[in-house]
Order: C-alpha cells, then structure tokens, then sequence
C-alpha cells in the first residue's frame, strides 16, 4: 500500500473520533472557562474575563453580591415545584396516549409539541396576557404556571419514548405468573420507565431553572437566577455567579454518576 493509501487508511479510520472530540471540546471549553473564572480575582481590573489572582473568596462570600442567594433559592423553589407537578401530569398524559385509544388522540400528539415549537417570546406573551385578561397577580405563581405549561411538553415526549421502547412480553410474563395489573405495573413496568420519568425531570428542572424569556414577561416584582444576572450584567456580571454556575454543573455530574453507579450494581447483581 503506498503512502498516500495508508494516510487515507488513518483519516478514515479516525476521522469519527477525532470529530467527536472536536465536539466534546467545543461543548466544554465554555464551562472551563465557568469553572475557572469562580477562582478569579477580578477586583483590580475592568475586563471581567481576565483572569487576575486566584482566590477562594468568590466561594466563601458566594452570597456578597446583594439579592443573587435569594434569586437562587427563589429559581430552585420554582424549580423543584414545577418539575414535581409536570413530571406527574406528564407521565400520566404519556401513559394515556401510548397505552390508549381514544378520539382526538393524533391532534393531542400535535398539541403536545406546540410548546416545544413556538418560540418562547411568543409563549411568555401569551402567557402573560392571559394572566393580566383574567386578573392574576403577576409574580411566584403564574411564574410556576408558566414553568409547568413548557416543561410539560418535554415530559410527555421522554416518557412516551421510553415506553414506546418498552417490550410488552415483560409484563405479559408477569401476568402470565398471576401477578395482578397493579403488581405487574409497580414490579415490572414501572421500574422499567423510572429512569425516563428521571431523565424528564432532569430535563424539566434544568429547563425551569435557567428560563428567562418567559419568567421575565411573567415575573412581576419576584426576581429568578436568570434575571438577577440579567439585572446584574448591565453593571458587571459578578463572579459569584460563576460559583453557582460550577455548582449547578457539579451537582449534574454527581447525578449522572450516581446513576451510573447504580446501573453497574444492578447490572453485577443480575449476573450474580
């Protein structure tokens, strides 16, 4: 094989890894830079970016900046309330239309992504003339309204993709062995699509927390994460925000690890 022949051999047999890396870089070279400005001592200079002096003091007075805790704790609220309330109604409605037939079924499958599709512009403007037409208060409440109407949708599409990949023997065999419809849904199927509700609520809490178009026209005086660096951003960004983005990003690979952990236990548990 000549030359030429074994340099096009390499390319093409690496040519797949390397682009994958080149994504993996592009990806997270932006969190490095989140992850290494949170040790930044920026007080001696105007570019925000530059990194000066390491310090522990963004970590340790994480909450100076006046207000950026309590917009946290306030993002987190919504957060957890909104994920909590859309993965149930979410997993319900994707139970409902995989397992069922009924009258409407394939313009509810439409109606499901016109959340995902519209724009949030025109979502949080909607949104915020209904509120305003019928009286509602602007603040805490019709920001969880609005969180739970579009995570609702990215629920409903992950649970009905994980059940449409369900294999139906499994819970045939269960009942084949006279096990009762509700043992066969909490021993056998519902197991099976826990780690889809799981990643929906993931998806759905990561969604909640960082929305800004949306909570912003439905905010009222109540100021989420987003906002306050928005707000915060007009003067100078602070670096303690840098902090909270690390720990975000922290507590997501503690999780996914965790999960994978748990899969390996299980995996060596059915071997055993």
């Amino acid at each position: 094989m000549s030359g030429f022949g074994r340099i096009k051999r390499w390319i093409g047999d690496h040519l797949v890894m390397a682009l994958g890396l080149l994504v993996l870089v592009y990806m997270f070279v932006p969190i490095a830079v989140v992850i290494l400005m949170s040790f930044n001592d920026n007080s001696k200079s105007r570019n925000l970016y530059a990194f000066q002096n390491f310090t522990w003091n963004n970590w340790t007075g994480m909450c100076k900046p006046d207000g950026m805790c309590a917009a946290v704790g306030k993002s987190a609220e919504i957060g957890l309330l909104a994920t909590i309330v859309a993965t149930i109604l979410g997993t319900l409605a994707a139970f409902a239309m995989v397992r069922h037939d009924f009258k409407g079924k394939s313009a509810s499958n439409v109606i499901i992504f016109l959340p995902m599709a519209s724009p949030e512009i025109v979502m949080g403007s909607s949104l915020l003339a209904l509120f305003l037409s019928v009286g509602f208060s602007l603040g805490f409440w019709t920001i969880f309204i609005a969180h739970v109407m579009f995570c609702l949708s990215f629920v409903v599409v992950t649970v009905k993709a994980r059940l449409t990949g369900l294999d139906s023997n499994l819970e045939q065999a269960a009942m084949d062995l006279y096990a009762t419809e509700s043992q066969t849904f909490w021993r056998v199927t519902f197991p099976l699509v826990l780690p889809g509700i799981l990643g929906a609520a993931l998806l759905s809490f990561s969604l909640s927390f960082d929305d800004f178009i949306i909570t912003n026209l439905n905010a009222g005086q109540t100021t989420t994460f987003p906002m306050f660096v928005y707000g915060a951003a007009q003067r100078g960004v602070p670096m303690q925000v840098n902090v909270i983005g690390t720990i975000m990003f922290l507590i997501s690979i503690a999780i996914v690890l965790g999960g994978e952990v748990n899969n390996r236990r299980k995996a060596r548990a059915l071997a055993a």
